[in-house]
């Protein structure tokens, strides 16, 4: 089994266990072999806020561990969970997982669901469903009438997609955002998701402007960031549109190589991230630099823009909070989620338990954004079609920040619609190779 992060850090496992300062209540639980008793015992010596934990509890009258956690965690807490091993594999080793290979988001008054991104293995993007597209109809039932009766509790969603069992066959019918209409029968299947959405190039005024959109940190991210990267590198690009806005985290090491082959020359040897443990465990305190890890193309860029929401969250807020001291970090949309804290995972009988026992500050110490990180040019989400139309307002207002225009609202988009497809330069940039992760 591979330990790996899914929030933050890679960082050596810490197991159940109790010192002879520690009172023999503890002691005693943390001796007992039922599961719950250990995940509480681990609790106890490396939750960031064990502090908060219930004096006396019984792990023994919860039915999962999941269930203990929601008990006992923390008033701010709102992230820690435990998972089993063949979840945590499945989801954040191998990634994949089940189904047609969409996202939606109600539209309309309840009667569509549209679709916020897709991955290219699954039945749905071979179909020709794309970002933006509406959902109307699955299986000769109208989506209105899908979600009503969810909403009613009469039918569940198993009902609507059908049972995670390989081959199974739904018909949906769509529309584009041209108003055309298409109707294809999805498979559910394993799919492999893919993290980098999309990438392009495009001109705006004089300026070649990249456009990344990024799903997750995870393994798979170093290999889809340096062929991203490679594609911008080719293309000269002058400024980078980095899309976080559906992002939820990952591992802090993709996170920091991302940082770093956006701006390498003005980050070289600079600190990343420092981490904060609790008090039974500052021996652990510590920092990283900035590395480009499994990178090797660099844009060396001085100014970023990130496109936010809610869901932007964790190792998401991480790039932007380490970014700022260094260069020129202008963040667009909504307010992130704000998780300036993270976990290692720590393998516990068959589950592997993800609980908060860090937190992240900045070269500069600034690490307390608990509220979400408040955007410089604030504007609402809205899908308008697939990925890099200049009707996406959050995409729309960087295009016209970097026209001259800052948040300026009524110029937005008149400098969207100068955007044109670029040739391709030569590549002026050269891959680069950097070694010195801590």
């Amino acid at each position: 089994m591979r330990n790996s992060i899914f929030c933050l850090v890679i960082v050596m496992l810490i197991g159940c266990g109790s010192s002879s300062e520690e009172g023999s209540s503890q002691t005693a639980l943390c001796q007992r072999p039922e599961l719950n008793a250990k995940i509480f015992c681990a609790l106890q010596q490396d939750y960031l806020w064990y502090k908060d934990l219930p004096a006396t509890i019984n792990p023994a009258d919860y039915n999962t561990p999941q269930a203990l956690l929601d008990a006992v965690a923390a008033p701010q807490d709102r992230y820690s969970f435990a998972i089993t091993q063949q979840e945590y594999e499945d989801r954040y080793i191998n990634a994949t997982y089940f189904g047609y290979g969409f996202s939606t988001v109600r539209t309309d008054n309840n009667t569509a669901l549209q679709i916020a991104y897709v991955f290219d293995d699954g039945s749905a993007a071979q179909s020709g469903l794309r970002r933006g597209d509406k959902i109307i109809e699955i299986e000769g039932v109208s989506v209105a009438s899908w979600l009503s009766q969810l909403d009613a509790g009469t039918v569940t969603s198993d009902d609507i997609y059908g049972p995670n069992q390989d081959g199974v066959v739904r018909n949906f019918v769509w529309t584009k955002p041209d108003t055309s209409e298409m109707s294809a029968d999805l498979i559910k299947r394993q799919v492999t998701t893919n993290t980098v959405l999309h990438r392009s190039v495009a001109m705006q005024g004089d300026k070649r402007v990249g456009y990344l959109v990024f799903n997750s940190f995870i393994e798979l991210s170093e290999i889809e960031l340096e062929q991203a990267f490679a594609y911008f590198g080719q293309q000269n690009i002058d400024e980078l549109v980095l899309d976080l806005r559906y992002n939820g985290g990952g591992l802090i090491r993709v996170a920091n190589q991302l940082s770093t082959q956006i701006a390498r020359n003005a980050v070289q040897g600079q600190v990343f991230v420092k981490y904060q443990y609790n008090d039974k465990n500052s021996g652990k305190n510590s920092s990283t630099i900035f590395s480009t890890g499994a990178g090797r193309t660099v844009l060396n860029l001085d100014r970023l823009f990130v496109l936010t929401s809610p869901s932007s969250c964790s190792a998401s807020e991480l790039v932007i909070n380490a970014l700022a001291p260094f260069v020129d970090v202008v963040q667009i949309g909504e307010t992130t989620c704000g998780k300036p804290v993270g976990m290692q995972p720590d393998i516990i009988g068959d589950h592997v338990l993800f609980a908060i026992n860090f937190q992240t500050v900045n070269a500069q110490n600034q690490g307390d954004y608990f509220d979400g990180l408040q955007p410089e040019c604030p504007v609402t989400n809205n899908i308008t079609g697939d990925w890099g139309v200049t009707t996406d307002p959050l995409y729309a207002k960087a295009l016209g920040y970097i026209d001259g225009n800052g948040c300026n609202e009524a110029s937005v988009s008149a400098a969207a619609m100068s955007i044109r497809t670029p040739k391709v330069k030569p590549m002026l940039r050269s891959p680069w190779a950097m070694n010195n992760e801590q």
